[in-house]
């Protein structure tokens, strides 16, 4: 565990270490350079003993300085820019009033809106008075909603970078006055493809700002964009970053595939605590979520097919204990955080151990014990002995049960028997049909609305900007909304102080 200094345009070098393990390990978040309102609303939310990598980042944040961290899931990162953010906006600052409009001087970035949603949950917990003080902004939810809170001056704004990029564009957000920017989850933002929306966004805010970066991996590329948007960091690195925390007990299955769901029946059954289940595909996850319903365990899913209302249900209901088993895909999963996971399952094995590390990370966090089980076809052998070696990890190989039920995934259908109900054979062809027909449609999730929740007060505001936010996109008129606007709002964009009021 090293905290270093970044000297641009030098590669990132060591430096000795600021504090003793035994220091850290006493450190409490009442020894923080902080407020005492923050340290007691702190110790009532149940935050006592900062993490590795609170300790190491929280200090030189409040300090102003900039910095870069590398920590595996579930080390607490979320707390360790939070509190400076908190700390700085409460000691420079108030909310803002009818009276008085604040820019916004804070800006969280992230990958998912679930995980957007978490960083706000737990920002409300801190400050629980300021409801209108932080914003989120991400796809998926109504936009004209988002609006409307922009409008009343928050001071923080969680964002994921595409819905972020698009207000941009459109003029319905101002962030040069940020002057605490978090890039959080940087790999899988690269990953998923946001780097040119963070260039465009990290363009718009103030070269002279607080900047705090955070990865699970840094490599090369990694460490070549992230150098465009620190200044000599505070460089902390918070245990083995590529390989699965060593509280986490390793366990192989070799199981046939027809009896993967007999297994995981199986382990439900003998084993105690949550299961969060890893699915390669989003119909997967669905069938196995049923099924598993269907054999008496509590499930849900789920993944990017599903709507956020959906996906947030499902992640509520598994955090607070209504479901006992999570079937998700990789994707989906980035934006889980919920705590005490005992088991984590793959069901099928991962595309590359970089997305094995990110599932085994969802259990043993902060120190707590948990167990990963992968089960592995037999074909698949020499895939799971290379993530052995490439991640320098041992697993505790078992074979299956042999008599374990097996699944029938692709049973059949006797024409003959559905003939005999529909009388003739045409009629049992057409009911086959319809049979397939009936399933897929029930089986496809309802599209997002993304009006959903809006006021006859968001649909005249649509009217008035020209359906900017309603319309299709390809519609014409679709284009070309910040002329629209600035007829009817002025000139100056959202988030300004002082900006421009409906129906001034």
């Amino acid at each position: 565990m090293t905290t270093a200094i970044l000297d641009q345009p030098e590669t990132i070098q060591a430096a000795s270490t600021t504090n003793s393990t035994e220091a850290r390990q006493s450190m409490r978040f009442n020894d923080l350079n902080i407020s005492d309102s923050l340290k007691s609303r702190l110790t009532q939310a149940g935050f006592i003993t900062p993490t590795p990598v609170q300790a190491q980042a929280i200090p030189p944040a409040l300090e102003g300085a900039d910095v870069l961290a590398t920590a595996s899931t579930g080390t607490g990162k979320t707390l360790s820019f939070l509190v400076p953010i908190i700390e700085r906006l409460e000691a420079t600052s108030a909310p803002s009033t009818r009276a008085k409009r604040n820019p916004i001087r804070a800006l969280i970035l992230l990958p998912t809106r679930e995980l957007a949603m978490q960083v706000l949950e737990v920002y409300w917990k801190l400050v629980p008075h300021a409801k209108h003080d932080a914003v989120l902004v991400c796809g998926g939810l109504s936009e004209n909603t988002q609006l409307d809170q922009l409008d009343r001056g928050p001071r923080l704004v969680v964002a994921t970078p595409g819905r972020l990029e698009d207000f941009l564009r459109r003029r319905e957000i101002s962030i040069n006055a940020v002057e605490m920017c978090v890039l959080d989850e940087v790999d899988r933002m690269l990953d998923m493809g946001f780097l040119p929306a963070i260039r465009r966004i990290a363009a718009a805010i103030p070269r002279q700002r607080q900047t705090m970066c955070y990865s699970a991996t840094l490599d090369a590329n990694i460490q070549e964009i992230v150098r465009d948007y620190v200044r000599n960091p505070v460089r902390i690195e918070i245990g083995q970053t590529s390989k699965p925390s060593d509280s986490v007990e390793l366990r192989a299955y070799t199981v046939m595939q027809d009896q993967k769901l007999g297994l995981l029946d199986q382990m439900l059954n003998e084993e105690q605590g949550t299961f969060l289940v890893f699915s390669r595909t989003k119909h997967g996850a669905d069938r196995i979520s049923r099924k598993l319903e269907k054999l008496g365990h509590d499930s849900d899913a789920i993944h990017g097919d599903r709507s956020q209302s959906q996906r947030t249900a499902a992640l509520k209901g598994f955090a607070n204990g209504k479901h006992r088993v999570l079937v998700a895909t990789d994707v989906a999963a980035r934006g889980i955080d919920v705590q005490d996971i005992a088991h984590v399952v793959n069901y099928d094995l991962p595309n590359a151990s970089e997305d094995f590390v990110h599932r085994i990370g969802r259990t043993g966090r902060a120190g707590a014990k948990g167990i990963a089980s992968t089960f592995v076809m037999p074909q698949e052998r020499s895939d799971a002995r290379k993530l052995e070696r490439e991640l320098k990890i041992k697993f505790d190989w078992r074979e299956a049960d042999k008599n374990l039920e097996k699944e029938e995934r692709n049973k059949p259908l006797d024409l003959n028997a559905l003939n005999n109900v529909t009388a003739t054979p045409d009629r049992g062809l057409e009911a086959l049909l319809a049979l397939e027909t009936r399933t897929w449609r029930k089986d496809s999730p309802a599209a997002p609305d993304n009006n959903s929740g809006s006021s006859a007060k968001g649909k005249s505001r649509r009217r008035r900007r020209g359906n900017a936010g309603g319309q299709n996109p390809s519609s014409p008129g679709s284009h070309g909304h910040a002329g629209n606007r600035s007829s009817s709002r002025g000139s100056h964009p959202r988030g300004r102080s002082g900006p421009a009021r409906r129906g001034h």
